[in-house]
């Protein structure tokens, strides 16, 4: 079991599922002859004249020559002018990222204002934050940040009620690195709570090393093991060993780009070197397949998730590890999602929306796993479930009403225990424990409200609070969160939440951000973010759209944004933002569009459809080159939610988005400045740099579109927080001077 996730001083809303390896934070017309942009002289683009304030850096842009590449899509020609941007290191294309990274340098420190807005985010961040404690034997573990702590850091307490004694320090990374940038990725405890295995990665990256620590001494035994991505590890109860995933070792000049096939199980036994661990599990003729390995608290199951790359739906193997026998099929073909919760005795309660689109939870006995033996436990309702625990013999169910929390406890047998209350519209989080616990700990948080940590009494319900985060400057009974309902293009109900200050003025002048990310399964939820709160709190206002692709009303509404269907995201993006102009919350002078990963594209697509709808656009780490996406990292994976260009539909589906085909020359779009990680091994940068070359070929004299590259950064995960802060004083300064507002 693995210790509380991080508590992340920068989470948008929340957006992030349990597997984030296999996700895109931590989110295209064809251009055929006359729709191409026209091809760029040699030398340096004159500035543009549209720049919006009166600044005195001239907008030069890098020259990026167009290539002679062009693809065929089932006798379409498709050209690729800027594939030689694709090879990262050759020294054309680093001259170029360097000439780009200069640009946007000057551009950003020349802008007004940026003093005053650095000062107004550091302290708006600075704030004290835990993650609710788990239990591990008699120890208790936890993370806390001090407020601009670049890492978090993982505490271990045995008496988390004490007040006095916070507990003592196990893992610190702000230690390993001295510029903050080798962050702890993930962890997991034996059920006695002697030892952690512990994963850290470099410079943003999702590869990882895993280390185990000794919790009593404090130092780490010589074990490590090389090669994970982004994944979790499993302890035998006997604390023998633990299972992992690896793949196979890139080539040193491949890091960032090696596509990530043949993922493998192995068992890594405590004492013994990575050389010699025994690979469990593997198909050689599914070269796309991940798993996902955890134990049952008993110790008897080893119980392994299997996806085929980003698709939901999973095929599940258990194995009883008193027995013989290797790992056995549970559910042997991936036709819905099934996410084991965990056993009593042979019985596995499993949440799955198999026969029921909004989920249900089903008891399969592991002996008899046939659905004929099937019992449902909790029926599919009106809410769909997205999580639910195992504690205390209880089952802890989250449900999401209209994008928002709803929490509820059930016997083991299914009868309901009642509703665990919540103080108003937003995300709870956390209820992680063992069979023998009577208390179980869970964070909640609203757009204004930082998460504080709750305590749960199961035999009574009761709730007492266990750590609340002191803010030194933001208000929140200052600010108020609307969820509204719009009608996007084809009718679709989409809900919109607008959070700004008590008393706002509806007349049309009001900066605005409106966030987004519509992609696969993810369910955008409110929650806190210190960045957020430096934008309320300057006078801003913020609103996030739950679109189509998601997982805020389950199966159907995440289908209806897939493949084939992704249109309906960007149409449910841009009712959003016509709405909040025709309520007057603010107009296209005043709005900006943003999202990050999967929310990158949407946030691209989007400005490149209706460049009318806001003065700004800041896609981040996005995918944005929607034919070859899965030429790089764990692109392949993504097929499951986007579609493949192998097939006919889907590739004219693809390449009516794809934001890098899609740039028009002589369009107004708005101002844009394009973020990337140089260690991006999730979304290659490679996206990010065509797009660039596209947008300020197509309009070099229109308003700045700057491409802003961050070093030693990857997609998100795990970026100092020094580094986060500086980040989005860059984004709000631009959107501000765009918008020509002074901070």
């Amino acid at each position: 079991m693995a210790v509380p996730h991080q508590c992340d001083a920068v989470a948008e809303p929340q957006m992030n599922p349990t597997h984030t390896r296999l996700v895109l934070l931590a989110s295209v017309l064809l251009a055929t002859g006359a729709g191409a942009a026209s091809a760029a002289g040699s030398g340096e683009t004159p500035s543009a004249a549209g720049a919006p304030s009166a600044l005195r850096v001239e907008l030069s842009y890098p020259s990026a020559p167009r290539g002679p590449q062009v693809d065929d899509y089932h006798g379409t020609k498709v050209p690729d002018p800027y594939r030689w941007l694709e090879d990262i290191d050759s020294p054309q294309t680093r001259a170029w990222v360097e000439k780009e990274g200069a640009l946007a340098r000057r551009y950003l420190d020349a802008l007004p204002g940026r003093e005053k807005l650095t000062e107004r985010v550091r302290a708006v961040w600075n704030y004290e934050r835990w993650t609710p404690p788990t239990r591990h034997g008699t120890h208790w573990f936890y993370f806390h940040n001090d407020g601009l702590q670049n890492q978090n850091v993982l505490y271990v307490t045995d008496d988390p009620a004490a007040t006095t004694t916070p507990g003592r320090v196990l893992i610190d990374p702000n230690t390993l690195s001295a510029d903050g940038t080798v962050a702890l990725r993930q962890t997991a405890v034996t059920d006695d709570g002697h030892l952690i295995a512990y994963a850290v990665s470099e410079a943003g990256s999702d590869w990882q090393v895993w280390h185990v620590r000794d919790v009593e001494q404090g130092i780490d035994r010589p074990d490590q093991v090389h090669w994970s991505k982004d994944s979790n590890a499993a302890w035998r109860k006997d604390a023998s060993g633990f299972f992992y995933t690896v793949f196979d070792a890139p080539a040193e000049q491949a890091l960032l780009k090696a596509a990530n096939q043949y993922e493998r199980l192995y068992f890594h036994k405590l004492g013994t070197p990575q050389s010699d661990d025994v690979m469990i599990y593997t198909r050689r003729d599914a070269p796309d397949w991940f798993y996902d390995p955890s134990v049952t608290e008993d110790g008897r199951y080893l119980i392994v998730v299997a996806n085929r790359g980003t698709d939901v739906k999973n095929a599940l193997l258990a194995q009883d590890l008193t027995a013989s026998g290797g790992l056995k099929p549970v559910i042997a073909e991936p036709t819905a999602e099934y996410d084991p919760i965990d056993t009593i005795g042979t019985v596995l309660y499993v949440r799955t929306d198999d026969g029921a689109a909004r989920y249900r939870i089903v008891a399969i006995d592991l002996e008899h796993p046939d659905r004929a033996h099937w019992r449902v436990i909790v029926p599919e309702g009106a809410d769909s479930i997205v999580a639910a625990h195992l504690v205390g013999g209880q089952l802890i169910v989250e449900t999401l009403h209209d994008a928002h929390t709803v929490v509820r406890r059930f016997g083991a047998d299914g009868h309901a225990l009642g509703e665990v209350a919540l103080p108003g519209i937003g995300t709870a989080s956390g209820f992680e424990g063992q069979a023998s616990d009577r208390v179980t700990y869970y964070s909640y948080s609203s757009f204004s409200h930082p998460p504080s940590v709750f305590r749960l009494d199961l035999a009574t319900g009761a709730v007492s609070g266990w750590r609340s985060p002191a803010l030194k400057s933001f208000v929140p009974s200052d600010y108020e969160t609307e969820e509204r309902f719009l009608q996007s293009r084809d009718g679709t109900r989409v809900p919109l939440f607008i959070t700004a200050r008590r008393g706002t003025r509806r007349d049309g002048s009001n900066p605005t951000i409106l966030f987004g990310y519509g992609g696969f399964d993810v369910a955008v939820t409110p929650s806190f973010s210190p960045a957020v709160a430096a934008w309320l709190e300057s006078g801003g206002v913020y609103a996030v759209a739950c679109l189509r692709g998601g997982g805020e009303y389950g199966r159907t509404w995440h289908e209806a944004g897939m493949k084939t269907h992704k249109q309906h995201v960007f149409d449910d993006f841009i009712a959003a933002g016509t709405d909040l102009a025709r309520e007057r919350w603010t107009s296209p002078a005043r709005l900006a569009l943003r999202g990050g990963s999967n929310g990158g594209l949407l946030v691209a697509a989007v400005e490149l459809q209706r460049p009318d709808l806001a003065a700004v656009a800041v896609p981040e780490v996005g995918v944005l080159d929607m034919l070859r996406f899965r030429e790089f990292t764990v692109g392949k994976a993504w097929e499951s939610d986007y579609g493949s260009v192998d097939q006919p539909e889907e590739f004219k589906a693809l390449a009516a988005y794809s934001p890098v085909h899609n740039v028009r020359a002589g369009v107004p779009y708005p101002a844009t400045l394009i973020l990337t990680g140089d260690h991006d091994d999730r979304v290659f940068p490679a996206h990010s740099f065509k797009f660039a070359a596209a947008m300020q070929n197509a309009d070099p004299h229109g308003k700045p579109i700057l491409l802003r590259v961050e070093t030693r950064a990857g997609h998100g995960q795990g970026m100092p927080t020094a580094k986060r802060i500086e980040s989005v004083v860059d984004v709000y300064a631009f959107i501000l001077d765009a918008m020509h507002v002074t901070p």
